[in-house]
């Protein structure tokens, strides 16, 4: 079983029908067991790969069970719109649109090399997406912890500041509630900004003194996106810190400084056992109100679920 975001995961049957069943009994018994033990309901899909299943638990909902083996692609994933294919955001769509590129089907029958040439990498990803190759594997275990830093696709290509933003306040969350929860405190930030081209920029700072604090975290996150950001289309977001000290390290005092540094110590001390006795959704900033993105991870994923753009892999 892989967990794929906070609400979805992937579970790899290959060896195990013997012990359950089929794929199809199997996913029935789970969404109803679901339904009749948890009281809410829940969508499965079925393939041979993850891309396929992911695609398979978007269709019509609630409470359903889809396949979308490789034979079923024709008919069921190529007459949808190109915009519900994985990985095509807004403005993606829009181009792919403007060159007369309206459904799934028609782009997997698009010339893979002149989507290359008119979107980059991406031309090749999502070709290969709506033609059904992923590559990935189910991984069991999570991705060795490499730091403390969250990062996400964003639910659609961001293009304005103020929601690339508040993007990175729900990363800032994260990461401030992880050093906290190991009593530790950094001294360096990081930024990285993953355009809808796939080209990459990152950009890092040293802070006056070791913290721990979300707000200053996204402070300087926020500093760092304003010199970064070019203005074009933004697909993915990542914060990530540096120089990780125990939380005994100390801050120097300035007499000049007005942050009251204890106070938002014990804000962020009283959010987080909140949270963590009620859920991450018992306490939000009012910034997420009424808003698509995630306040605790900042959009869809996290930071393990990327994509191996070479390999036209899911992760």
């Amino acid at each position: 079983v892989e967990q794929y975001s906070i609400d979805e995961a992937f579970v790899d049957m290959s060896t195990s029908c013997h012990l359950f069943g089929t794929p199809e009994q199997t996913a029935v018994q789970i969404k109803d067991r679901i339904r009749e033990e948890l009281g809410f309901t829940v969508n499965i899909g079925i393939s041979t790969n993850k891309l396929l299943a992911k695609m398979a638990s978007d269709f019509q909902k609630p409470d359903r069970m889809h396949t979308l083996y490789p034979e079923e692609i024709k008919q069921k994933m190529w007459p949808l719109p190109v915009s519900d294919l994985f990985f095509v955001g807004r403005a993606t769509a829009a181009k792919l649109l403007s060159m007369g590129i309206r459904t799934i089907g028609e782009l997997a029958s698009t010339d893979p090399a002149w989507l290359k040439k008119i979107l980059k990498k991406q031309g090749a990803v999502i070709w290969g997406f709506a033609n059904g190759i992923d590559l990935s594997l189910v991984l069991a275990q999570p991705p060795a912890n490499k730091g403390y830093g969250n990062s996400t696709t964003t639910p659609y290509d961001v293009t304005d500041a103020k929601t690339a933003e508040r993007v990175l306040l729900a990363l800032s969350e994260t990461v401030g509630n992880r050093l906290r929860s190991d009593r530790v405190q950094i001294r360096v930030i990081s930024v990285g900004i993953r355009y809808s081209d796939l080209s990459y920029v990152s950009h890092q700072k040293a802070l006056p003194g070791p913290t721990d604090l979300t707000l200053e975290i996204y402070g300087a996150a926020c500093s760092l996106f304003r010199e970064l950001w070019n203005g074009r289309p933004i697909r993915h977001l990542g914060v990530h810190t540096g120089k990780a000290g125990g939380a005994d390290s100390g801050r120097q005092l300035n007499l000049f400084d007005e942050i009251d540094y204890e106070k938002l110590s014990k804000m962020d001390q009283t959010v987080d056992e909140i949270r963590r006795r009620f859920g991450t959704d018992a306490v939000m900033r009012a910034a997420f109100l009424k808003q698509p993105i995630d306040h605790m991870s900042g959009g869809i994923s996290r930071e393990k679920r990327s994509v191996d753009y070479d390999r036209i892999m899911i992760r």
